[in-house]
């Protein structure tokens, strides 16, 4: 029997997916739990149009990120802090303190788990920080630290 699941099942399949299940299985364990329906052309039509629709939103997105993406090349964010006469800055700027300055800046939402820094910068300097912002798509950065 054709089923389309529901949920992820482990070791079945992945939600979304069509699997020619047997007929025990289908009928005794996947419809009953509601982690299958049959897959007759009103659920293959719903299924289609979910697809569809999520592709769409993702190619939406997709170019929505790539649009930031470009006009990231030009931002710039400076941050003034005490610094000491080495050049070391008292405390450090996280990746938190980029994403909510870019935020406040240039209206650009992001999360700082998506700012690849490998550590905080403890030194006054200009740096190029790499910021995942969709699947396959990263911007580039320039955080400028300057001592005040």
């Amino acid at each position: 029997m054709k089923v389309i699941l529901l949920q992820d099942i482990k070791s079945v399949g992945k939600k979304g997916q069509i699997l020619d299940a047997s007929d025990g299985y289908a009928r005794n364990f996947l419809l009953p739990k509601k982690l299958a329906v049959k897959a007759d052309a009103t659920n293959m039509n719903e299924l289609k149009t979910k697809q569809e629709a999520n592709k769409y939103r993702k190619d939406m997105n997709l170019a929505a990120a790539k649009e930031v993406a470009e006009k990231m090349k030009n931002f710039e964010l400076v941050f003034k802090i005490k610094a000491g006469e080495n050049g070391k800055i008292f405390g450090s700027i996280t990746s938190k303190d980029i994403a909510d300055e870019l935020n406040k800046k240039y209206f650009v939402e992001v999360d700082k788990k998506k700012v690849l820094l490998q550590d905080a910068i403890k030194n006054v300097g200009v740096y190029n920080i790499d910021i995942k912002l969709f699947e396959g798509v990263t911007g580039t950065l320039k955080v400028t630290v300057e001592a005040s």
